[in-house]
């Protein structure tokens, strides 16, 4: 084997040079579920390439997702050396250090040589998310997994336009792949984004338009739900078949689950088995719906939300609904805004004790009713739950102001001139969707000329 690039199972790409030289995101998810059990691979992950990515010398992790580093999966690569993005607060680089891997963290926006045919180049996001730039033999692969390229995408535009082959591997689909398990207070189930099926290959074509690549590769966006109480989020998951649908004809389609050729763009498809779901009952993931909360577990979620500034400033109150019984936690008297998370305890305290509560969001088999607000993302610019628990707080271990404005400082300087127009662009975004519905033609023709030419 020479220089080729394998994409399978979810985000996991294998870079050779004869020899497998770098894999990244490598999830064995048709053996180690992620989110509390609820996701597994939609397809298996044929054994000899199994056995590649184990033998790859170098590990590269995009950020701690259980679909990307899932912890069992992680014990698999105890001798591989692991290469982390430069990630403010550098918690994985710590906690996979003091657990005694070989792990070294990448300079930010440098290139680094693995071999003669092989450098690579990291990009942080502030969402503790990253970008890996993978340069074979003078082709390139834009790696944006889950992290997209807000604070980025110029920058990638520019290197890109030194390639005659570049591909893009990045989140798309519907988009189940975040919290949709969400109620209104009457008990109405709120339709997810999800359910409108936009064409997946739109998406493409505008992320491939941002970074300037020529080519597509799916990735990134290939799990399904196996337990009981997530199993309703499978009709919203995106079929393999249909990424390229109203892709646009300038950009080349490479299917999924591929080995490409660096040398002569030769495509080998790997036709992995699709993996047919048996439904699992939550119980064997420690989640037993009848299991109450005690006095200990409650003060350990009241210590670990009283940290965090902006939701003590935002949020009247949040409830977790455990076991039947309500359990509140108040917070802004003066505010009338608040959620209740319907969640079994094990999985609840597992996200709380290990500072991962995002992993609940993203399980999907959560619920979460809103009061007086219209989403876990509602806030002015950065300052919403989403972020400042599960990005800043969780994985950046910044919780107070005062650590959320050096958080975002840091960010907002790796980013230069493009974390400025950024912000520009999101209350540009926000005029204009109340001058012109999200869903119409209008919108999205602004949409399509503004990021081709940007």
């Amino acid at each position: 084997m020479s220089q080729t690039v394998t994409s399978i199972g979810n985000a996991t790409i294998i870079v050779h040079d004869k020899t497998p030289v770098l894999t990244t995101d490598p999830w064995i998810g048709d053996e180690d579920p992620a989110y509390f059990g609820s996701w597994i691979l939609s397809h298996e992950i044929p054994s000899n390439v199994k056995n590649q990515i184990y033998e790859s010398k170098y590990i590269w992790y995009s950020h701690g997702h259980p679909d990307h580093m899932n912890p069992t999966s992680l014990k698999r690569f105890k001798k591989n050396r692991i290469l982390l993005p430069d990630h403010k607060g550098s918690r994985i680089f710590n906690d996979l250090q003091e657990l005694g891997y070989d792990v070294s963290i990448l300079p930010d926006r440098k290139w680094v040589t693995l071999t003669d045919n092989i450098k690579i180049q990291c990009i942080t996001t502030l969402i503790q998310d990253s970008v890996l730039l993978i340069d074979v033999c003078g082709k390139l692969f834009i790696n944006l997994n889950d992290a997209g390229a807000k604070g980025c995408s110029r920058y990638i535009k520019n290197l890109s336009k030194n390639y005659k082959k570049s591909f893009l591997l990045a989140l798309s689909g519907y988009g189940d792949a975040d919290m949709i398990n969400l109620f209104e207070e009457d008990g109405t189930q709120i339709e997810p984004y999800a359910s409108k099926k936009y064409p997946v290959g739109q998406q493409l074509t505008l992320i491939a338009n941002r970074v300037g690549a020529n080519s597509v590769i799916p990735s990134s966006s290939f799990h399904q739900y196996q337990r009981e109480d997530s199993l309703w989020a499978q009709e919203y998951t995106t079929p393999h078949d249909i990424y390229n649908h109203e892709l646009s004809t300038d950009i080349e389609y490479f299917e999924p689950f591929t080995t490409i050729d660096c040398n002569t763009l030769d495509v080998e498809n790997l036709n992995p088995k699709k993996i047919i779901v048996e439904p699992k009952n939550p119980i064997i993931y420690g989640d037993n719906y009848s299991d109450e909360l005690d006095k200990n577990d409650i003060k350990k979620i009241k210590e670990y939300f009283s940290r965090k500034d902006f939701i003590n400033d935002y949020f009247g109150f949040l409830n977790f609904r455990v076991g039947g019984k309500d359990n509140f936690i108040y917070m802004n008297k003066n505010s009338s805004k608040g959620v209740t998370f319907d969640v079994p305890r094990g999985s609840l305290m597992t996200s709380i004790n290990y500072r991962i509560f995002d992993d609940l969001l993203i399980g999907n088999f959560m619920k979460t009713t809103l009061h007086n607000c219209s989403s876990l993302y509602e806030g002015i610019g950065y300052n919403n739950f989403n972020f400042n628990v599960a990005k800043f707080a969780d994985n950046g271990l910044a919780e107070t102001k005062e650590e959320v404005k050096e958080y975002l400082k840091e960010y907002k300087r790796r980013s230069g001139y493009e974390y400025f127009l950024n912000m520009f662009e999101d209350k540009s975004k926000s005029f204009l969707v109340r001058l012109i519905p999200r869903n119409s033609y209008g919108f999205a023709l602004i949409k399509k000329i503004y990021t081709k030419y940007s």
